[in-house]
């Protein structure tokens, strides 16, 4: 069952949805992290110094879904800047289809992962919509891989189009799709 603190009455098995402190729990994100996405450790060390550097801009802020006090999964995200270097990356791709206003007055997540075994019980959509709940921008972007996936049927199913395809990122094996969606994001 997904369970908000003082909302109900707690089970072993209740995935927990609550702020985190993610420089503090970095280490447990990124390994949760790397199941879900398949980082290797040289990948999760270039990524946690990502994280941390995140963390320290305005408006950044993180949610965790735990089980028993086990962090199962996370979100962070941010109010955009086109001077950040994911900004910089998909602007032309975005510009290209006419759609990089997108880029100005939006809250884009950063990362949002679950672990395999907690997946498809609600906490990916309860981690986005609780991060996006919170934010003053009227839309919200983000990028997934390219291809049709359980997370971009999430995403879909929120409210997300995408706004550009076959966005490369340097030393990315596989082809993104920015997407976006206005907020609040849609609920079931």
């Amino acid at each position: 069952m997904l369970r908000f603190p003082g909302h109900g009455r707690p089970q072993p098995d209740d995935i927990v949805i609550g702020p985190l402190d993610l420089p503090s729990h970095v280490d447990e994100a990124l390994a949760v992290q790397a199941v879900a996405f398949g980082l290797g450790p040289d990948e999760v060390a270039v990524r946690r110094q990502i994280v941390l550097r995140h963390m320290t801009f305005p408006g950044a802020r993180a949610f965790g879904a735990t089980v028993a006090g086990r962090l199962v999964g996370f979100v962070y995200g941010m109010p955009n800047d086109r001077t950040h270097w994911w900004s910089t990356v998909v602007e032309p791709y975005l510009r290209a289809q006419g759609t990089d206003t997108w880029l100005d007055d939006s809250f884009v997540i950063t990362e949002l992962h679950v672990h395999p075994a907690h997946q498809n019980r609600g906490a990916g959509r309860a981690l986005i919509t609780t991060i996006t709940d919170s934010a003053t921008e009227p839309r919200s972007i983000l990028s997934a891989i390219d291809t049709e996936s359980p997370a971009r049927g999430l995403y879909r199913s929120l409210g997300y189009q995408d706004l550009a395809r076959q966005v490369l990122f340097p030393s990315a094996p596989k082809p993104y799709a920015v997407m976006g969606a206005p907020l609040p994001l849609h609920r079931r």
